[in-house]
Formats: structure tokens, sequence, C-alpha cells
């Protein structure tokens, strides 16, 4: 039989079909994680910066100087510093200037001159600091360096009105941002480019990560270049020259590694009832008996008018009504579960609420039916 160039044609765009087809059911196959998303270089982080400053150019929004007075301290000290001398004893009420804590991250390597983000918070009873202008205020570091210098209008993505007793406000109004509203005036020196070693932190405290990411560098890079410290750290041995430090770290931080299997944890939130479990989380068999208990609590109230002449007062008492209730709860055998799915379907069939399976988790935790670590957050 001879296949003509259009029968061939209609055939390729038929198997073309099929194969972009077959990759949406087709199971894909597992990414192995970079070093970079597993581990950071020791030293090479941000750093906290704070300062205290002045909004300006409120719409009668402002703090109310005197619930506040440090507003107004702040307000005669920059004025003094500007030759400007407040007479003693001056009631200023100021309603168009906040008080505010600026606050901003200072990246690794961020060198003076480069502008970084801030974040403008209100200290006193301002209502709003929509429209406002953050007067020139020095960011410092932990150890007291100014670091940073922020200034600049403020966006802030809230908005409200209030009317003869009526509020409506939109988001919040008490905060705001300066998109590059500091500018850095000194940097922070960095371990990179002293010594003739790094040293690798991992993000969690797992010895068989440890273990692949100096496997992953000396199969790279050569042996001897990695070992592991502990689970949590990895020494790596860095050329001298810094443009080859940058591009060591760069083929490193690429390397693909295998993650291991994560210890079996489950994670309970006592102020919002969550529960979160990984896949590790096992099930024993054992047996589980749960019942609600409820107590309600009724005040009716009671007027006990006093007899004719005698110059008594009426009194109004209060008379509470208390029960107790106690739902009967059926004694459930839950099977043993290996896989996440069973566990979830065992704990499910017990009807609970988010705040009951707090306390069975740790029932069965220490009946030795839950092979998991609790962590309460």
């Amino acid at each position: 039989m001879k296949i003509t160039p259009e029968k061939l044609l209609r055939r390729a765009v038929v198997l073309a079909a099929v194969l972009a087809s077959a990759a949406l059911w087709w199971p894909a196959s597992a990414q192995a994680l970079r070093i970079k998303e597993v581990a950071a270089v020791q030293g090479v982080r941000t750093n906290q910066l704070v300062g205290y400053g002045l909004v300006v150019g409120l719409d009668g929004t402002g703090d109310q100087t005197t619930q506040t007075p440090f507003t107004t301290q702040s307000i005669a000290a920059m004025l003094q510093q500007m030759g400007v001398t407040i007479p003693p004893g001056t009631n200023m009420q100021l309603r168009n200037v906040a008080a505010v804590m600026v606050t901003a991250q200072l990246p690794p390597f961020a060198q003076p001159g480069q502008p970084i983000d801030v974040n403008v918070s209100s200290m006193g009873n301002a209502k709003s600091l929509r429209g406002g202008t953050l007067i020139a205020t020095p960011l410092k570091g932990a150890d007291g360096q100014i670091y940073a210098l922020a200034q600049g209008n403020l966006i802030v993505g809230g908005a409200g009105a209030s009317q003869g007793g009526s509020k409506v406000q939109i988001n919040h109004l008490s905060a705001g941002r300066i998109p590059d509203g500091a500018t850095v005036e000194r940097s922070v020196p960095t371990p990179l480019q002293h010594g003739d070693h790094i040293q690798l932190d991992l993000s969690a405290d797992d010895y068989s990560t440890a273990r692949q990411v100096v496997q992953a560098i000396n199969r790279a890079k050569g042996d001897g270049v990695a070992e592991a410290l502990n689970g949590r750290a990895v020494r790596v041995r860095m050329p001298l020259a810094g443009g080859d430090r940058v591009a060591f770290l760069a083929d490193i931080e690429n390397l693909p590694i295998d993650m291991a299997a994560p210890a079996a944890k489950v994670v309970l939130n006592a102020r919002t009832g969550s529960v979160v479990m990984n896949q590790a989380v096992t099930l024993g068999a054992c047996a589980v008996a749960h019942g609600n208990l409820s107590v309600s609590i009724s005040s009716t109230p009671v007027i006990s008018q006093p007899g004719p002449l005698s110059g008594g007062q009426t009194v109004v008492a209060e008379r509470a009504d208390i029960q107790i209730s106690q739902q009967a709860g059926s004694l459930i055998e839950m099977p043993a579960g290996t896989k996440l799915t069973d566990v979830v379907k065992a704990l499910n069939s017990l009807g609970a609420t988010p705040q009951d399976l707090l306390a069975i988790l740790q029932a069965m935790k220490a009946a030795g039916a839950l092979q998991a670590e609790l962590e309460v957050i």
C-alpha cells in the first residue's frame, strides 16, 4: 500500500495532537530542588532599620496633641533645629501632624545612594495618614548607626469619611508605604570576600539534606570542596579572587538535590483551630469516644416591690439559670492508616470540629496511636 504525502501529513498531525493531550494526563516527574531553595550563605542577609519621624500635611486627621504630648515635643525640637523658637507655655493644637515609626529592610550588598522602600505607621491617635509627607527621618540599625535616610509622600491604600457620627472606612488608614522612600547612606560588610571558606546554612535541621548538598557540590566542583559540619551547616572552600567567588556561588546555588521525606509532624494552632499535617503522618489502630459538653446561662430580671407605706424602694435583681448538657459520644474504632488520605478519612469519621481535633490528636499522641510530632503554634 502506497502512503501519499497527504496521508503522511494527516498522521503526523494526529500523532502531535495525541502527544499534546498526553501532557495533560500523564503524571509529571518530580522536579528536584536547587541548593538556593534550601540553603543561604551565612552573613548574607537583610538588616532591619527603624526610625522615629513626623508626617505633615494631613487634612485635619493628625494626632490630638493633648493626648499625645510627644508629638508636640517633636515639633518643638524640629523647629528649634530650624531656628524657630516657640515661647514657653505655648499650647500648640496641631491637627495636621502625626508621629510615626518608620521601618525598612536593608538588603545585602546595598551600596550608598541606592533607594529602598519604607513603611510608615502611626504611633498616636491620628485618624489617617492619607496625603501626608514624611519629613527627613534617619533610619538606624541594631548598633545605633544611621544606615539610611527616609523622606517622601505616603501611599495609603485606604479611604474613609465621617459625618454626623457615622463613619465609613475601607482598608487601613494609619499606615502607609513610600516606594524608594529611603536612600542608603552606609553599607553593611559581608563575609563573602573574607577568608577561604564560606558556610551554607540550611533552612531546616536535616542530616539527609546536608549530605545531599555536600554530594552535589563535590560532584560538580571536586572532592573535598564541601563538608557537612552538622545537620544545618555546610562548609565550602571558595576561590580566592572576588569574581571567581561570584561565579562559583552562581554555579553551586543552581545545583539540583533530591530532598528526603520530612519527619512526621502535625502543627496545631490553638488560637484559630487550624490543624496541618504532612504526608509522613501515620496512624495506628485505636478507639476514640467523643462527646460535646455545653453550658448555657440565661439571666431573667426580677423586680422586688416593697409593701405599702413601708418606705422601701423598688429593686431590680437578676436570676440566673444555668443548664449543663452533654451529648452522648459513641466509641469509634479508627483503623491503622499508612497514608495521609487514610488518616484524613479516619479523622473525618469522628465528626469533630477543628477545635475538638486539637484535644483528640493530643490524646492519640499520648496513647501512642499517632506517629508524628505535635507542634503547637
